[in-house]
């Protein structure tokens, strides 16, 4: 038995592995674009579930034979009821191809007729004529990024949440923990633990609520707008039809009622949901780099927080822990900083009717997902979590600070509690003893107006 088979398109004839689904135009992308990572299963499975929603779609509005629909439903609802493993089989192409996802659009179409043929080879299922009816590569392609989309920030706003009920944990269990706050990387007044955790559970709490706000803006779907935006061989009520029935798929709030125009040639609102995804990471690789920092040591740094051993920290020094949680998460944040630069530049090359970087924008969108839920939840379960605090080094550094003077502020003025500050530094000794040198405050006077704890103002 030949290990190929010979099929045609309009340019002629062409090999296929025997035993691929595919049909010959996904066959001369793999070799005409053979190069980077390979097409999203995400942005695939969504295609899937356009192909079964238009089938039905069309049956609705008597554009297809009922038997040619239901058999275009039984091969993609095979197709998604495989793993990611066997699925990947039969969709091989690469992001790095047209600009317009023309060909996994193909790729698709081709899989989902061969797939129909394997389940009845009686009925005759085409990849343009029947898969693709009343549709286009231009409005296939942005529907199934949006989707797409919309699913991974879904994973990424659980991630989100997670982190936030973790975080919510530390900021009550260390609520009343005094430390010395910090400014301008110099010593300034104190705070608690806790209320330097509840700064950091605000910071996501807030990126979580703008991608709430943010996220809606993906439902729109350019679907019905097939080639230019015109909607072109396109049935009456179509696009409203197919969304329906996506909605069932998805149980979401996707509409048809947008400018198709704008749905092919522009992909604004996933430029700005990325936005706030890299917000979210600026905010998270700025919560790390607390995090790492603070638990610098245990002998040579700060040293005021502990965090959990997960693994040998070097090859060479025995005992050593490294904080690889947090360097995981900030190396995912500096990743989807440089995902945004592509999205943001893609987004910008809407030639004429339509934008031709839409498989890199829609792989850096999902990677930048993927990769701070990831980073995330390993970030909050295996570093945050096991958290402890050095409350002794806290304490110590408290008491040798110079900044508590500002609490004399009030009862001695600026520049009296400055002049004592400065002597404290100058003579090398504590605060306290310099204030009492002074002859301005007394030791009952400073050790009633000097309480570090209600400096925090942390029953208020």
């Amino acid at each position: 038995m030949a290990d190929y088979r010979i099929e045609a398109d309009t340019l002629g004839d062409v090999k296929i592995p025997q035993t691929a689904l595919w049909g010959p135009q996904t066959e001369r992308s793999r070799h005409n674009f053979p190069t980077g990572a390979l097409m999203p299963l995400d942005v695939i499975k969504a295609m899937l579930s356009i192909k079964k929603a238009a089938a039905l779609a069309n049956l609705e509005q008597e554009n297809i034979e009922k038997e040619k629909a239901d058999l275009i439903v039984k091969a993609v609802d095979a197709l998604l009821a495989q793993n990611d493993d066997e699925l990947r089989q039969e969709f091989p192409l690469h992001v790095y191809q047209t600009g317009s996802g023309t060909q996994t659009n193909m790729n698709v179409n081709e899989v989902v007729a061969h797939k129909a043929a394997q389940i009845d080879d009686s009925i005759e299922i085409l990849p343009n004529d029947d898969v693709n009816r009343s549709q286009s590569s231009n409005d296939t392609f942005p529907t199934a990024m949006n989707i797409a989309a919309l699913e991974k920030v879904n994973e990424l706003e659980k991630a989100a949440h997670h982190l936030i009920t973790v975080l919510d944990e530390k900021q009550r269990e260390f609520w009343d923990v005094v430390k010395i706050g910090r400014t301008h990387l110099q010593d300034a007044t104190p705070l608690t633990f806790g209320q330097e955790v509840s700064g950091w559970k605000s910071m996501v709490q807030h990126d979580v609520d703008y991608l709430a706000e943010l996220k809606p803006t993906l439902n729109e779907l350019a679907i019905g707008g097939t080639a230019v935006g015109t909607g072109l061989n396109t049935p009456d009520g179509f696009a409203d039809q197919i969304t329906k029935h996506l909605n069932q798929i998805y149980g979401g709030h996707l509409t048809a009622k947008s400018n198709k125009f704008y749905g092919l040639a522009a992909h604004s609102g996933l430029n700005v949901v990325h936005g706030a995804i890299k917000t979210l990471a600026s905010d998270l690789l700025k919560i790390a780099n607390d995090v790492r920092f603070l638990a610098s040591g245990p002998r040579a740094g700060y040293n005021e927080l502990n965090i959990p051993a997960n693994e040998p920290g070097s090859s060479i020094m025995p005992g050593k822990v490294n904080p690889t949680q947090a360097e995981a998460i900030t190396m995912a944040a500096a990743r989807v900083m440089g995902n945004d630069t592509t999205i943001t530049i893609a987004c910008s090359q809407g030639n004429f009717e339509m934008n031709v970087y839409k498989p890199i924008l829609i792989a850096a969108f999902l990677e930048s997902c993927e990769i701070l839920a990831g980073t995330i939840m390993g970030f909050a379960d295996k570093m945050v979590a096991g958290l402890t605090v050095n409350r002794e080094r806290m304490q110590a550094l408290v008491d040798n600070s110079l900044m508590t003077v500002t609490a004399l502020s009030p009862h001695i003025g600026y520049h009296a509690s400055a002049e004592i500050a400065q002597m404290a530094e100058r003579e090398g000794t504590t605060l306290r003893e310099a204030a009492l040198k002074s002859g301005k405050v007394t030791a009952e006077q400073f050790d009633q107006w000097v309480d570090p704890l209600k400096m925090t103002n942390y029953d208020k």
